[in-house]
């Protein structure tokens, strides 16, 4: 599980950036009893994979 500081220094971008993007439904974030998002790894390393394709076409 990543929190939205380290998906957003992943992808050079802010944390509300990060937090944006789960409330698009680019990015699925499971709740903890604190209420604070956090995002599975392996999905986000997905993501980060598919955009860094999409940079080099």
């Amino acid at each position: 599980m990543l929190t939205p500081t380290e998906v957003a220094t992943l992808f050079r971008v802010d944390p509300k950036t990060v937090t944006r993007w789960a409330k698009a439904g680019r990015l699925t974030s499971i709740r903890t009893l604190g209420g604070h998002r956090r995002y599975r790894r392996a999905e986000v390393l997905a993501l980060l994979a598919g955009s860094t394709r999409k940079r080099d076409e």
